[in-house]
């Protein structure tokens, strides 16, 4: 009788357990079918588009043909600075949540409010800057665009920094203790060494994080017409172009603003490829 009752939970639970896996592979069907989708759209609107014209020539007026010089240069400009003062912080931060701080009071409200800074809305960050930064300087600026990507980044490369340094075996920090190391050399030797392959990769994740974000830079950035490398004034920007393009009423700057979403995806799912690659190298 007992054998019996066994039989039955055990067949019980396979079924149980095919059925889970069954409704988990449909929904991981459904998230892919629209994710092929929106490629498959992005590629047949945009791919005509990706000519050498659209990376030398700079946006002009409807019916004038023209290309994404100025806004792809100017994305480059505010994502680089965004990551280069992002990327510090946001390094220096999980350091010491890992190595100095793990279970005091400091970090655990550091924690906290990374946590909701990873979480919130990528306008609300845009607004933020545009209060403290824009209003005082009475114009919009690429330095602010900066400013409001970098704090995006940093949560992500906080959180990174921090589960990367804890995956690091504590026998290493011993060894480096059993030698007369200091803490500091320890961790700048030892520990940052030992995870620096998925530090990077975190650092390409708040990069993928970033390039696509057009609400910040509503509020900050705005945009520009001609080509510009001064950060102290309204810049052009993928986004903010794409945006502009995809609301007019124009077909070339429709098309222009396929053929720049297209280019975006594609450096995003560069930069998502690169850091998987990156995560397998750590294994």
């Amino acid at each position: 009788m007992k054998h019996l009752m066994n039989r039955s939970l055990y067949a019980r639970r396979r079924w149980i357990n095919r059925i889970c896996l069954f409704l988990a592979w449909l929904m991981m069907g459904f998230g892919l079918f629209w994710l092929g989708w929106i490629l498959y759209t992005l590629l047949g609107q945009g791919i005509s588009g990706l000519d050498l014209q659209l990376f030398r020539v700079d946006t002009l007026p409807p019916e004038a043909g023209g290309g994404l010089r100025n806004a792809i240069w100017g994305s480059l400009l505010i994502t680089a600075f965004g990551l280069f003062i992002g990327t510090p912080i946001g390094i220096l931060t999980g350091i010491y949540l890992a190595e100095f701080g793990r279970h005091s009071k400091m970090a655990s409200m550091t924690r906290f409010m990374n946590d909701i800074l990873l979480s919130a809305p990528s306008i609300v960050i845009g607004l933020f800057i545009y209060g403290i930064i824009v209003v005082k300087q009475g114009h919009f600026s690429g330095w602010a665009g900066s400013l409001s990507l970098s704090l995006l980044v940093i949560p992500v490369v906080v959180r990174t920094t921090e589960n990367m340094l804890k995956l690091v075996p504590n026998s290493l920090r011993e060894a480096a203790y059993a030698l007369g190391t200091p803490k500091w050399k320890m961790v700048s030797m030892v520990t940052l060494k030992a995870a620096k392959t998925g530090i990077l990769t975190g650092v390409l994740l708040a990069f993928a994080r970033i390039s696509g974000e057009t609400a910040p830079l509503l509020f900050t950035a705005l945009n520009n017409q001609f080509f510009s490398s001064n950060m102290d004034q309204p810049i052009a920007n993928l986004p903010n172009v794409i945006y502009q393009f995809a609301m007019s009423p124009y077909n070339d700057w429709q098309a222009l603003a396929w053929s720049g979403a297209l280019l975006i995806a594609l450096i995003v799912l560069l930069a998502n490829i690169s850091a998987r690659i990156l995560g397998r190298k750590k294994h």
